[in-house]
């Protein structure tokens, strides 16, 4: 028995991998028997057979931005041509238009704008929660912490406003890859990994629950990977906040980091490892939004049992020259050929309906 093959069943019996054991497992082992041991893990979890998706939109408020990651093609300085703030009509229709296709859940993410204030997003969330019924799942750890060095106010002041406002959940973005050398060479000025984190302990103590997620196939190593997964589950184990985990491929056209973009092979094996890893996170998402639908399809037998959404729209990385576009149709049809039952969700992975007539076979 090779190494690699006595450390998935060591995972297989219940046991848990060291750092050392995860840099073994994504450097030497086989894609193939990552991906059957990720989705022996994922059904003993989810041996329902089904695969959630969920229908929301991601609204970004604003593009100006003061961090100016070296990977990011969306932001803006305050002085562009093209850069704006959401005016209120706008973000009206947008919201009315996700509510209008069966749409729960708004993703309201922007950039770190020095001129807008915490006063600002507390009318924004109350404002929405007097019109609509919705789940606003919104503002990174980045923007958190912008917020309180504005305001003056500790993140824990901060998150309690806005949660009082109508804040439901965070998303997980800003996290890229949890170590500070890297954040240091592809972010230098946003906020580091414990601060990161710092943000997401202090939600899931308020009740909050968020999301968590990675950006890889940039500069980092497999150590740096692995020790990103276990940071995580190492929060996980101290909060159960997290709903999810989503690892995003990196998408280098138009931005100043450049490099090349991750192919299929390289993105099923970080999230076969992924699953394997992150004993504590229920639920793995796939991402079509910078794979594709077919290697979406193909990442459900690899560990992911969620379709991700069905984003409405989506900017940042269609700024980096990737458009994937899958229509809520398509979605359920990719799962159900993929041989699930396609499930709408909510937030909270709750599930609003199931379609088992559309599974193939």
């Amino acid at each position: 028995m090779s190494n690699v093959e006595a450390l998935l069943d060591k995972v297989l019996s219940g046991g848990r991998l060291s750092l050392e054991e995860g840099i073994e497992l994504i450097e030497r082992g086989n894609l193939i028997e990552l991906g059957c041991a990720a989705n022996t893990i994922k059904n003993k979890l989810h041996p329902e057979g089904m695969v959630t998706y969920i229908i929301d939109r991601n609204i970004n408020y604003t593009n100006v931005c003061v961090c100016q990651c070296r990977f990011c093609a969306f932001y803006r300085h305050v002085n562009d041509q093209d850069a704006y703030v959401i005016e209120k009509a706008e973000l009206y229709k947008k919201i009315e238009e996700t509510l209008g296709v069966g749409g729960t859940e708004l993703l309201i993410q922007g950039g770190l704008h020095p001129d807008l204030k915490l006063e600002y997003y507390i009318e924004m969330l109350q404002d929405i929660k007097k019109r609509y019924d919705i789940h606003i799942h919104s503002f990174s750890p980045p923007e958190i912490v912008h917020l309180s060095q504005l305001s003056g106010l500790p993140v824990s002041e901060v998150l309690l406003k806005l949660k009082e406002a109508g804040l439901d959940s965070l998303p997980g973005g800003g996290a890229e890859i949890l170590v500070d050398r890297v954040r240091k060479q592809i972010s230098p000025n946003k906020i580091g990994w414990r601060e990161w984190m710092d943000v997401m302990d202090a939600a899931h103590r308020l009740g909050m629950k968020t999301t968590a997620t990675m950006v890889f196939g940039h500069i980092e190593s497999s150590a740096d990977i692995i020790t990103h997964l276990i940071r995580v589950r190492d929060q996980q184990d101290a909060t159960g906040g997290f709903t999810a985990f989503i690892p995003w491929s990196f998408q280098p056209r138009n931005t100043d980091l450049g490099g090349t973009t991750s192919g299929g092979y390289e993105y099923l094996k970080v999230l076969a490892v992924s699953r394997i890893m992150l004993d504590n996170i229920p639920n793995i998402q796939a991402s079509w939004v910078t794979q594709g639908a077919k290697i979406a399809q193909v990442a459900l037998s690899f560990g992911a049992n969620d379709f991700g959404s069905t984003m409405l729209e989506e900017n940042v990385v269609r700024a980096a020259g990737v458009s994937y576009r899958i229509a809520l149709k398509e979605i359920q049809r990719c799962i159900a050929d993929a041989g699930f039952i396609p499930a709408q969700r909510k937030t909270d992975y709750s599930i609003i309906k199931t379609f088992p007539d559309l599974r193939a076979g």
